[in-house]
């Protein structure tokens, strides 16, 4: 299991972007077809996020559930990723099925589905207790 600290190693981003407590390679060999990973992230209710999104009843925003998730994959990238930044490049199939609040813990599952020269292709849902919330498609671009 990585931690914030490993996660650091893989992907760019910090406090407050860093959307990932701890992820793990769940099956597969990191950067091939059908590798799986598993990750989660507790809603702490302090986020910048949830200030404004919305004040009296805070919800996890959509986009920044989808940016949960792709943080999630980068085990699946390593160590192709290591030292080199990572764009989300593409979103599809894209859906939303239950809301996360302040003391959720989101489990975030991907599966590394293709890979065409630096694009990864992803598939991901997340869940909190075993209820799925969201579901998509994400291409990333390793540059």
């Amino acid at each position: 299991m990585m931690n914030r600290e490993d996660i650091e190693k893989i992907i760019p981003h910090r406090e407050h972007m860093l959307l990932v407590d701890e992820t793990a390679l769940t099956s597969g060999v990191a950067g091939q077809t059908d590798s799986a990973a598993t990750g989660r992230y507790t809603v702490r209710g302090n986020e910048f996020f949830l200030r404004g999104h919305f004040p009296g009843n805070p919800v996890v925003p959509g986009a920044i559930l989808c940016e949960m998730l792709v943080q999630s994959s980068c085990v699946l990238l390593a160590p192709e990723s290591e030292g080199r930044a990572t764009y989300l490049a593409g979103m599809n199939k894209v859906k939303f099925k239950d809301k996360v609040v302040p003391g959720d813990t989101v489990v975030l599952k991907t599966t590394l589905t293709a890979r065409k020269g630096p694009f990864y292709f992803i598939k991901g849902s997340g869940h909190v207790r075993d209820k799925l919330c969201l579901s998509g498609e994400f291409s990333v671009a390793v540059l």
